[in-house]
């Protein structure tokens, strides 16, 4: 089986996610659950609180209950795998652990997070000090939070969900937008070499602040180049390229090229041809009216470090519809059914009808008020 924890941290800070609340943070601070950069210790460093950690530490408990902390994640998806790491928590580790999500539209406020319907990601695990835990999940639905629950109280250093993006296709906008996108769907399939970061930095949200915030190989020392293969959120017509170099002043490739093709079956045809490229800008790139597709790979010569990739286009109809019928198939069930009955105003009975039903599979399927409310822009 696939290692989960190669798919995207759904919760991090760098995809936006953020502890929307803790009922305890006596000792250390909430937020330091989903810090990108791997937990560090200074012996003997005191604050206020007393000795610092690099995590997450509640009060030591004198009543009966357990801590517990929310998150939400930057970007919402099929959880696949949950890593807890109790690093540097020797003394002061919680025994055991469990993990819950749930899916509430918009904004909630953590007492409306609180009285959500919650399901089992990881049921109660006896965890240990010092050390990372990983946890498969088997939970084939969309959710939008996650609830880590410590027994009795302790300290966490980092709190890992890996999972699969699936975007809600109400937001998507109806032009142009990044097909590449981690937010909207876009997936990394492949690459050469990640010595020192991940390929998924590339299609990540917002700009990289440092170098070490994109992806970047070890130096070749043969013939050959490095490449990145992407998966688009779904079947478009790219006419816009940005391939941006920030912060690699002296490892940016030297050249770069793209290809596409719109199955795994054809054969990669030109989208970019060879480009030389300098260090720290940001190079766009107009490319002619092409075909449609779902796969483009991108070529630096010979290595190097790159911070983001976008590739704007349209979606045509039929993928558009498709993004919709996986999102709502994925809907827990009680989510759905508000969706359908608060935003749609069909009857509640219907709504359980249609939910019941699901698999939709296909955009046609649908309920009509949740068609036109995805907005797809049928192909001709």
């Amino acid at each position: 089986m696939k290692d989960f924890t190669a798919l995207p941290d759904l919760a991090g800070r760098r995809l936006g996610g953020s502890v929307v609340a803790a009922n305890d943070e006596a000792f250390a601070e909430r937020q330091n659950l989903i810090m990108p950069e791997p937990p560090t210790f200074r012996p003997y460093t005191f604050g206020p609180r007393g000795q610092i950690y690099d995590g997450w530490e509640t009060r030591r408990r004198r009543e009966p209950g357990h801590d517990w902390a929310i998150v939400r994640l930057g970007l919402p998806g099929v959880v696949r795998g949950v890593v807890v790491d109790t690093a540097f928590f020797t003394g002061n580790y919680p025994p055991g652990v469990s993990v819950e999500g749930t899916a509430v539209d918009g904004y909630p406020s953590p007492d409306e997070l609180e009285q959500a319907d919650w399901a089992a990601l990881v049921a109660r695990s006896p965890v240990g000090g010092d050390a990372a835990f990983a946890f498969p999940v088997d939970a084939p639905q969309r959710f939008t939070h996650v609830r880590l629950s410590i027994y009795p109280d302790g300290g966490v250093a980092r709190l890992r969900v890996h999972g699969e993006v699936v975007a809600d296709p109400r937001l998507l906008a109806t032009g142009p937008l990044d097909l590449a996108a981690l937010a909207n769907g876009g997936t990394v399939t492949g690459c050469s070499n990640d010595f020192y970061s991940s390929p998924t930095a590339l299609i990540s949200p917002g700009e990289a602040r440092v170098m070490g915030e994109g992806w970047e190989t070890a130096r070749r020392r043969d013939d050959g180049n490095d490449w990145v293969e992407f998966l688009l959120a779904g079947s478009g017509v790219v006419g816009l390229a940005e391939l941006d170099t920030s912060h690699f002043v002296a490892n940016a490739p030297g050249w770069a090229a793209l290809r596409c093709r719109r199955g795994p079956d054809e054969d990669w045809a030109d989208l970019l041809p060879r480009q030389r490229l300098q260090p720290d800008t940001v190079h766009r790139f107009r490319l002619a009216a092409g075909p449609e597709v779902t796969q483009v790979r991108l070529d630096v010569f010979p290595d190097g470090g790159m911070a983001r990739v976008r590739l704007w286009g349209t979606l045509t109809g039929d993928a558009r519809g498709a993004l919709a019928a996986r999102w709502f198939d994925l809907l827990p069930a009680e989510q759905a059914r508000e969706i359908l009955t608060g935003e749609y105003d069909m009857s509640p009975v219907d709504a359980a009808a249609v939910v019941a039903a699901r698999p939709a599979g296909e955009f046609d399927r649908l309920p009509l008020p949740l068609q036109a409310g995805c907005r797809p822009v049928h192909s001709e």
